[in-house]
């Protein structure tokens, strides 16, 4: 029998722990990284334990009569151990609805784990939210390169690499996020954007999670040329920013440090993620920013979004 009930602080190390030994969880879901922005989101968080030992964590916010599962996450939903199966996942999912309508919740939106995140299969939740009612509400396309299958780098892309290589740009790990950053900052400006994270948050969570958040820089005779901070989480990796200067871009000094990250830095891991290339919620295609990634070898992967009416 499964127990429903509020995350409090107290539970931060032990949700901390589920997160780990979790199937469908990573550090994203860690309250040490979690709570970075917790004044910015109505944390409205559970915890589903069984004979008093934590089972699964249910990351969510609170907006209004909204529930968002989590509206700080790129995903989140049911973070589960292994013992949680598909007929406990129901029965969890029939006590979440009944929680959140008594706190006059009127719908749930739910960010599902896309599946190369998962460490062990955890779609169970699906079919959930299949037998709940729950609609989809938004398809995200992202990108992804199967690092066990063999290589498909574009002609195009090799033949860049080549040039980078011939012009002297050379790889190495970041020890600056402030010049990264800095770099970033313009390109997303000329885009009418931001980063998601201030230098100060991400130089936090790093602090955080040292060896799991890593900036991988391209360079030439010290002038930085390129940048792409990884989130690892072991079995997937992910690039959470990508940026290149005008320089660097002529040098095809983004291609490169790619390349060496795909090929070489991160070989033995099972996939390469590089996130959404979807706008307006899915319903438009950045054409050319999805080329860039396939080029590399890179196919789809969806973000799905359910939306529960309670």
């Amino acid at each position: 029998m499964y127990t429903l009930r509020p995350y409090v602080p107290a539970d931060a190390q032990a949700w901390d722990a589920l997160v780990e030994r979790s199937r469908n969880g990573n550090f994203l879901h860690c309250r040490r990284y979690m709570d970075y922005h917790a004044d910015r989101f109505a944390d409205c968080s559970l915890v589903i334990e069984r004979e008093g030992r934590l089972q699964a964590v249910f990351p969510a916010n609170r907006k209004d009569d909204v529930v968002v599962s989590h509206g700080g996450l790129t995903y989140a939903g049911l973070i589960s151990a292994h013992d949680v199966r598909a007929e406990s996942t129901l029965a969890v999912f029939g006590q979440i609805g009944e929680h959140y309508r008594k706190c006059g919740t009127r719908r749930l939106v739910y960010k599902a784990v896309p599946h190369i995140f998962h460490a062990y299969p955890a779609e169970e939740d699906l079919y959930a939210l299949h037998r709940l009612g729950a609609k989809l509400q938004r398809r995200d396309i992202s990108s992804a390169v199967p690092l066990r299958e063999a290589m498909h780098f574009a002609d195009s892309r090799k033949r860049s690499i080549g040039k980078a290589r011939k012009a002297g740009v050379e790889i190495r790990i970041g020890a600056d996020l402030a010049a990264f950053h800095a770099l970033l900052t313009e390109v997303l400006r000329k885009h009418g954007t931001a980063p998601t994270h201030s230098l100060a948050e991400l130089q936090r969570l790093q602090a955080r999670f040292p060896g799991r958040i890593v900036l991988h820089e391209a360079r030439i005779g010290g002038t930085l040329l390129a940048g792409v901070l990884v989130y690892d989480f072991g079995r997937t990796v992910h690039t959470q920013y990508i940026a290149a200067s005008g320089q660097g871009r002529e040098l095809n000094a983004l291609s490169l440090l790619l390349g060496e990250l795909i090929a070489q830095v991160y070989a033995a891991r099972v996939y390469f993620s590089f996130g959404i290339s979807s706008e307006q919620e899915g319903r438009h295609l950045n054409g050319g920013l999805i080329m860039q990634k396939e080029r590399f070898g890179a196919r789809a992967v969806v973000h799905d979004f359910y939306e529960w009416e309670l």
